[in-house]
């Protein structure tokens, strides 16, 4: 009886064994010897290696090295932000708008063929290049104001009012600028941060740029473009060719930290940029060095 129990268990354990996947792992041949030798080769190339790197940091070498950096050079996180509270406000309700109108209009604007696009862009940069010429006249930057003056002259004109840029296709790019960049060269600071409505990050300087550019246009009214039920016309369109020409989302990168990063990285761009104005006018005026002995 205990005989036939003990068959009737095996029988059934080696049904359940046979019901499962049975694996095999193979173990790898232990071969010392052919291991201590890819050792000894691998530390024989690195000890070639740290040679050949030893041999290179000649005293000339150190000299053309780069400085490391250090914490020191590494650019502040603080931003000049006393009207957090009401800029959170405003981003948050840009956000909102952009969401529910904007860009749902850039979006269908941006199905229309390229070539009218492209015309439309064209126009309305074509227009900027007046804002170019007087502000790069302020800045006293006279090369680049003939530059715009030429490119506002054939684009008029063989670009049919402006909706072909053929400048550029005669290899003079526009490198439109404004009264912002003009107060920067007055050496101006961009003064604290500012979300403004419906335009997005901004600073005090960029603000008062903003509306200096817009009294020149409306001042000028050029064809009478800038006043009465055409002007709002063409200001709803320039808004929406400029919307759909960036890539920004709100909230797409899912970051809690959305508005400390776009307010640093605006005003660090802007920094930069006056950085890069005063460095090109020490170049244009060296620091006279006075004689030995004085």
């Amino acid at each position: 009886m205990k005989a036939a129990l003990l068959v009737v268990l095996l029988a059934a354990m080696l049904d359940g064994c046979a019901s499962q996947v049975l694996s095999i792992r193979t173990v790898p041949d232990q071969t010392p010897a052919a291991d201590n030798a890819a050792a000894a080769a691998n530390a024989a190339a690195f000890a070639e290696a740290a040679a050949a790197e030893s041999a290179n940091d000649s005293p000339q070498a150190a000299q053309e090295a780069p400085p490391l950096l250090t914490p020191a050079d590494a650019p502040s996180m603080y931003t000049y932000d006393p009207w957090e509270r009401l800029n959170r406000f405003t981003y948050r309700f840009n956000a909102r708008f952009d969401e529910a109108i904007f860009l749902p209009v850039a979006d269908t604007y941006g199905r229309a063929p390229r070539p009218i696009r492209a015309g439309i862009h064209n126009f309305f940069g074509n227009l900027a290049e007046i804002d170019s010429i007087i502000n790069y006249t302020l800045q006293w930057r006279l090369k680049y104001g003939w530059r715009s003056l030429t490119r506002l002259a054939i684009n008029s004109t063989l670009g049919i009012g402006g909706l072909f840029d053929v400048a550029t296709k005669l290899k003079l790019p526009g490198t439109p600028t404004g009264f912002a960049t003009t107060l920067a060269k007055w050496g101006m600071h961009p003064g604290p941060y500012l979300v403004i409505p419906l335009l997005g990050p901004s600073t005090l300087r960029d603000g008062v740029g903003f509306l200096g550019d817009y009294g020149t246009e409306y001042g000028i009214n050029v064809f009478n473009l800038y006043r009465g039920d055409v002007s709002w016309g063409l200001g709803t369109v320039n808004a929406v060719d400029q919307r759909a020409n960036v890539s920004f989302r709100y909230y797409s990168g899912g970051s809690p930290f959305e508005y400390e990063t776009v307010r640093f990285l605006y005003v660090r761009r802007r920094l930069i940029e006056d950085e890069g104005l005063r460095a090109k006018e020490a170049v244009k005026k060296p620091a006279v060095e006075a004689p030995a002995g004085k």
